[in-house]
C-alpha cells in the first residue's frame, strides 16, 4: 500500500497494473479506438491500457496527448487509472478537459518510481483517497 498523491481527481478505479518499462508518446503511441500501445518501438507495444492501472515512467511530449487521453476517456477505453512519478500537465490537461465535458474521467495520482515494480503483475485498486494497493 501506498499514499500517492491525487494530481487529477476523478473515479476511483481497480485493475490489473501494467507497468510500462520506457516512456510513451501517447500521440501515435497508443490507439484512441482501442487503447492500445501501437508504438511498435515501445517495449509494451500491443499491451492494452484500458481498465489497466496504467504506470507510466514518464511521457514523450507532444501536446496531442491530451486529445488523445481526452478520447480514451470518450470512447470508454481509457484506464482504470494512471500512476505517474511525475506530473505531465500536458497529458493530465486531457483529464481536466473530459472532466469538464462531464464524462466519467479516471483518477492520476503521483507516486514515486522506485515502488511501481512491486505492483507489476498484479490487480491494483486507487482508492478514492488516492491510495496504491494491491487488491
Amino acid at each position: 500500500m501506498s499514499a500517492a498523491e491525487i494530481l487529477v481527481p476523478g473515479k476511483a478505479g481497480e485493475g490489473e497494473a501494467l507497468v510500462l518499462t520506457a516512456p510513451i508518446s501517447f500521440w501515435g503511441g497508443v490507439d484512441p479506438k482501442t487503447g492500445r500501445i501501437a508504438d511498435v518501438r515501445h517495449p509494451q507495444n500491443g499491451e492494452v491500457i484500458s481498465g489497466r492501472v496504467l504506470f507510466l515512467p514518464g511521457t514523450i511530449g507532444s501536446s496531442s496527448a491530451s486529445a488523445v487521453l481526452m478520447e480514451l476517456v470518450h470512447n470508454g477505453r481509457a484506464p482504470a487509472a494512471l500512476v505517474l512519478h511525475e506530473p505531465d500537465a500536458i497529458l493530465l490537461l486531457g483529464l481536466i478537459v473530459a472532466r469538464e465535458m462531464g464524462w466519467e474521467t479516471p483518477m492520476a495520482v503521483q507516486l514515486g518510481r522506485g515502488v511501481f515494480e512491486t505492483y507489476r503483475g498484479s490487480a491494483v485498486k486507487v482508492d478514492g483517497d488516492g491510495v496504491v494497493i494491491v487488491a
